[in-house]
C-alpha cells in the first residue's frame, strides 16, 4: 500500500521501545503512530521555546514610546 508520508529509520533504546510500546497498547494505536503523535508534541515545545526566546528579547529593548491598550483600540 503507498503512502504519502516519509517513512524514517530511528535507533531507540530497550526503555524507550517499552514506554512506547506500553502508551501505544494503552491508546490503542500503532507504535508508528503514537511516536508521530510525540514527536509531533516535542516539536511544539521546541517551537514554544523558540518563540518565547524571541518575545524575552524583545521585551527586554527599551523602547522609547509605549502605548497604551486603552489608546490603542479607540
Amino acid at each position: 500500500m503507498a503512502t504519502s508520508k516519509k517513512r524514517i529509520n530511528i535507533s531507540i533504546s530497550k526503555d524507550i521501545d517499552v514506554a512506547l510500546g506500553r502508551l501505544a497498547k494503552r491508546d490503542q494505536v500503532p507504535q508508528a503512530t503514537k511516536a508521530e503523535h510525540l514527536l509531533r508534541l516535542a516539536l511544539e515545545l521546541e517551537e514554544d521555546q523558540v518563540l518565547n526566546e524571541i518575545a524575552r528579547k524583545r521585551e527586554s529593548v527599551k523602547s522609547t514610546v509605549f502605548v497604551s491598550h486603552a489608546s490603542a483600540w479607540r
